[in-house]
């Protein structure tokens, strides 16, 4: 089970990443867009922190996502940057190309089991179906990520893993690896609250309370 940021914040993710429990940031347009930077600065700063796999984003058609997506590896290395391509055609042959050429590739907004049999046979690395976009469409995300990785794992595909993505409670999150996702990613209030659980919090109260009582002095 890998745990991905889905953040463009630095410093946000320089803080969660020294848990020693994150794997991977993916970013996106939007994300960069509210983070106020140049999105090459960005990734420069979170390869000096040391995230292990950073997915950057290209746009365009076919050739420019090609052009873009080489740039990057050549600029930041194929060792931390992972190409993020969406699931289109144009960003299928991208996906196709980069990752004959050894790139690993993301490819994003899949929303059916269908695109990701694409992705799959374009090479992908990862694919990153979106649940909560697709509950916001009157559909069960979490069913999406069963019905992917039951496939998948039917027909034995270990070459492309499953990222789930766009989810928005923790619940989600836990449910996404119940459902044989290899990695999730998740904006830095999820993980918070991934820590947080009513009856953790009433036994830590007892267990003080009992300390004190014992000790003569609270925590």
């Amino acid at each position: 089970m890998k745990l991905f940021l889905d953040s463009a914040i630095t410093d946000e993710i320089r803080k969660y990443y020294s848990t020693g429990m994150i794997d991977g940031v993916t970013t996106n347009p939007t994300l960069i867009y509210k983070s106020g930077r140049n999105p090459e600065d960005v990734y420069q700063e979170l390869i000096d922190i040391g995230i292990p796999d950073i997915s950057m984003e290209v746009v365009g058609d076919e050739n420019t996502m090609i052009g873009e997506g080489r740039r990057l590896i050549k600029k930041f290395g194929n060792r931390q940057a992972t190409i993020k391509v969406p699931c289109t055609v144009d960003g299928l042959a991208a996906c196709r190309a980069l990752s004959d050429e050894g790139a690993r590739v993301n490819v994003t907004l899949v929303f059916s089991l269908a695109q990701s049999i694409l992705s799959h046979k374009s090479g992908a690395t990862y694919i990153s179906p979106f649940v909560g976009r697709v509950n916001d469409n009157s559909f069960n995300g979490l069913d999406l990520i069963k019905e992917i990785t039951a496939t998948f794992c039917t027909q034995n595909v270990e070459s492309t893993q499953v990222l789930a993505a766009s989810l928005r409670d923790v619940h989600s999150v836990a449910e996404c690896f119940t459902y044989g996702a290899d990695i999730v990613t998740m904006p830095p209030s999820i993980f918070d609250k991934m820590y947080n659980h009513v009856l953790t919090e009433k036994g830590l109260q007892l267990f003080d309370a009992d300390y004190a009582a014992t000790f003569g002095k609270a925590l």
